[in-house]
């Protein structure tokens, strides 16, 4: 079968992604800088002068978005990103992108949202501070998000290719912005070849003044980068985490600790983390007790929604509503809310999904 044919096989039952549509649901695991409207991007190059062969969606598709026939690989996936950059040409184009991300959620009936974002990727063009970044992403979520009915948090995160100072200064800029809506750090980027050890610092900071801390490992490296991430930086969740199944002794850990994995399936898939949806180890990670949420990643790159991930987890892999009900569930625990916000988090999904069942 060819990758093409796999590829038209991950379409799923309109009714069932109807009746996922209506389900309220919690994303922890989305990349403001994946999240972005094509038309937005045509916008965006039209009003500043971005290059292109015609200003027409379908054609700039192939530059940002995984592609039916493409090749499946982290080079490739990345690479879509490396054009996304080009488009973050003013404090205003990062004021509309925030908000329409928002919006977008809040119309696929995602009630709770842990929006994560990398400062040094959306200033480099304009030339602005970080904290400005941070500052305006934070103001034009929560407004948003008030207006559409949604709860909305920040992550900010970093990469571990670059330095070491830069992600000192993301730290100090998520730092002062916890009251904004700030409730966590991350550290993504190139995982193999790229250790965390240098970073231990910056996150024991992190966690001392309060925030979760959000680890991507375990995705296109193996255990070993769970283990760095729950050990050095003391992760309370990682990204992805695939392979924390290669180790017995790292998989015990990852039990035990109660550490949630934030599992991106399609992701997974489009950055070559797996080569078939069909084999991915989401269902092996339940059946040991890890605690597993679902994600979206990068809407945008993937061309999905949280609903299109929900129907194909549920089309492709051996899960029922009742699962979806449990990792959202999971993911209202894991939330980085103080201890009275999360368990209230808690009781409103249990309420929203027993009135789902009943409708």
């Amino acid at each position: 079968m060819s990758i093409f044919d796999a590829e038209a096989r991950l379409a799923v039952d309109g009714a069932l992604l109807e009746r996922i549509q209506a389900m309220p649901k919690i994303e922890l695991h989305r990349h403001l800088e994946g999240s972005l409207r094509l038309q937005t991007l045509v916008d965006i190059a039209r009003e500043y002068d971005i290059e292109m062969p015609e200003y027409d969606p379908e054609l700039l598709r192939p530059f940002v978005q995984m592609m039916p026939g493409e090749t499946r690989s982290m080079a490739h996936f990345l690479g879509k990103f490396a054009t996304l950059r080009q488009f973050y040409r003013s404090l205003d184009v990062i004021e509309r992108i925030t908000r329409e991300i928002v919006l977008d959620a809040a119309s696929d009936n995602v009630r709770y949202m842990e929006l994560r974002f990398t400062p040094p990727a959306l200033s480099n063009i304009i030339g602005c501070s970080l904290s400005e970044i941070v500052s305006l992403v934070c103001q034009t979520a929560s407004k948003t998000a008030e207006d559409a009915g949604i709860d909305v948090r920040l992550i900010v995160s970093m990469n571990r290719h670059e330095s070491v100072e830069t992600g000192e200064a993301v730290l100090k800029a998520a730092l002062a912005h916890q009251d904004k809506g700030v409730v966590g750090l991350d550290i993504a980027g190139f995982e193999v070849g790229h250790p965390v050890q240098a970073f231990r610092h910056i996150f024991s900071a992190a966690k001392e003044a309060g925030l979760g801390i959000t680890v991507h490992a375990g995705e296109w490296d193996g255990s070993a980068s769970v283990w760095d991430a729950v050990s050095i930086l003391h992760a309370n969740r990682i990204g992805h985490g695939i392979h924390t199944l290669d180790d017995p002794g790292v998989l015990n850990v990852v039990i035990h600790r109660g550490i949630t994995l934030e599992v991106c399936p399609s992701s997974n898939y489009d950055s070559g983390a797996i080569d078939r949806y069909e084999d991915h180890p989401l269902p092996i990670l339940t059946k040991q007790g890890v605690r597993v949420t679902i994600n979206t990643d990068d809407p945008l790159v993937s061309n999905i929604t949280l609903s299109d991930e929900y129907a194909r987890v549920l089309t492709y892999l051996p899960f029922t509503f009742d699962d979806l009900k449990s990792f959202i569930l999971n993911a209202a625990r894991a939330a980085f809310l103080p201890v009275e916000e999360r368990m209230d988090l808690v009781r409103r999904f249990e309420d929203w999904l027993a009135e789902f069942e009943i409708a």
